[in-house]
């Protein structure tokens, strides 16, 4: 490793020295590289194999881990896996040797933060490890501000997600959130709506798919007396109960056209009218829709109305599927 100028680590919001785990079979350059960190201003762990770092990991906190690639029978690849999945917070760079840079940027692409080539200089590796950590930091800090905790992932698709979240929720736009099945479009919902001007007020779902048209519309509008066997009463509907706060159409593209109409009308006039009523009834909601569907194609087998899908698609959301995170 060769020498350059001296970088003094970053401190912890705490006040304590941020923890590095050095990860490397080869006991000169593991040795070597904590030095470096600790003269730095680092706590600096070491390990000698991939089975020891992942029982340090699950031991004890770090910020950052840097880790060699080519290990035995764990390599750095295990550790990445092991750091994503035992501390999602922790940073990972990767350690590599000349011609395998290849396996540096699957690395990347799989969450490490960054990698340094061997050899490397002091001040290169220094600087790296000090990016990592105000990452770390700053990533940490931005999820429990905006109570993101419950959206997994470090990728560059996860991180721009999370921006266009942050910033859409104080306004009152429109979102259409989109994605696989699984994927947590509704965790997204809710993180727009916590960091909303609403987040005092309801948030309120409902899964399209789940319910039966004619159920679907007496449970969103409500119901006069009368107005259907077994409306013995009157009932309010979930939007007006929702008054002031989120409502969250799940699974969108299962409702019917003459569903979508009536669901025009809500977010166009901003209100509702009760099954069997003639009279119309005002209501504040923000609305969110999700779908997991192709709208576009759904507009063109005339499954979907194409003036709801522009009325709701004024802010779009993509939420990657996990094998992209």
């Amino acid at each position: 490793m060769a020498e350059g100028s001296e970088a003094v680590a970053p401190q912890l919001p705490s006040g304590g020295k941020p923890r590095v785990l050095v990860v490397d079979d080869q006991r000169n350059m593991r040795t070597t590289t904590a030095f470096v960190l600790q003269q730095a201003g680092y706590d600096v762990a070491e390990a000698e194999s991939g089975e020891a770092a992942l029982a340090r990991l699950l031991a004890e906190p770090f910020e950052v881990v840097l880790t060699d690639l080519k290990m035995a029978p764990l390599d750095g690849l295990a550790v990445l896996r092991g750091a994503l999945e035992i501390a999602p917070a922790t940073q990972v760079i990767v350690m590599t040797g000349f011609g395998t840079v290849e396996s540096a940027v699957a690395a990347m692409q799989q969450g490490a933060h960054d990698y340094v080539s061997k050899p490397f200089k002091q001040e290169e590796l220094l600087v790296r490890v000090q990016r990592a950590l105000e990452v770390g930091l700053y990533t940490d800090e931005f999820r429990q501000r905006y109570k993101l905790d419950a959206l997994v992932g470090r990728s560059a698709a996860m991180r721009e997600l999370l921006t266009r979240v942050v910033r859409v929720a104080p306004t009152e736009v429109t979102v259409l959130i989109t994605g696989e099945s699984g994927t947590g479009k509704e965790l997204v919902a809710r993180a727009i709506h916590a960091n909303s001007k609403r987040s005092s007020r309801p948030f309120v779902p409902v899964n399209c798919a789940a319910i039966s048209e004619s159920l679907l519309e007496s449970e969103l509008f409500g119901h006069v007396k009368g107005a259907f066997t077994g409306a013995v009463k009157l009932r309010q509907g979930l939007l007006e109960e929702a008054s002031g706060g989120t409502f969250f159409f799940d699974e969108i593209a299962e409702t019917t056209p003459a569903f979508q109409a009536k669901l025009l009308r809500v977010i166009q006039e901003h209100e509702i009218r009760r099954v069997g009523d003639n009279a119309s009834i005002q209501v504040d909601v923000r609305v969110l829709a999700a779908t997991n569907q192709d709208l576009r194609k759904a507009i063109a087998d005339k499954r979907f109305r194409e003036d709801l899908f522009y009325r709701l698609n004024v802010v779009p959301l993509v939420v990657p599927p996990l094998r992209e995170r």
